[in-house]
């Protein structure tokens, strides 16, 4: 028995000559217009966003030390918060939860510090809710910005 290989399929040849043929089929590429849509649909299109559970993810550039909790802006980059607590043992990250439920009026439980516990980039994750939406959330911080 010998193995005759070509570009389409792989052919076994036994003594008797009898050829079984298993075709190897390769997956299409995507378009580029595909990629491009797929990949802008998983982008995020701003600092606040759905994750793959649904919650909704919140990227927060804290600032600590300052002498009021302020929402100073939203960029691209994240929701500038500023935060009445000094940066040690976690101070800043339990006043910036505090603050946030204040402002989204939900439950501190409902708030939860995803990344950044020890940055100034942090993400913060809403856990579902019907009255929530990516949307309200935005306005509600929007809001805070003007006041």
């Amino acid at each position: 028995m010998f193995l005759k290989v070509s570009l389409n399929f792989v052919q076994f040849i036994s003594k008797n000559q009898r050829a079984i043929h298993v075709s190897t089929v390769m997956p299409k590429k995507q378009s580029k217009k595909a990629n491009e849509a797929v990949s802008a649909e998983k982008k995020p299109l701003g600092p606040i966003s759905l994750d793959k559970a649904g919650n909704i993810a919140i990227k927060v550039l804290a600032k600590p030390g300052s002498k009021i909790n302020a929402v100073t802006d939203i960029s691209e980059e994240g929701v500038g918060i500023q935060i009445n607590a000094p940066p040690v043992d976690g101070e800043a990250n339990t006043e910036l939860i505090k603050y946030l439920s204040s402002i989204l009026n939900i439950r501190k439980s409902d708030i939860q510090l995803d990344k950044g516990s020890r940055s100034r980039q942090k993400t913060i994750i809403v856990s579902q809710s019907k009255t929530q939406s990516v949307e309200t959330v935005t306005e509600k911080l929007k809001s805070e910005i003007q006041s």
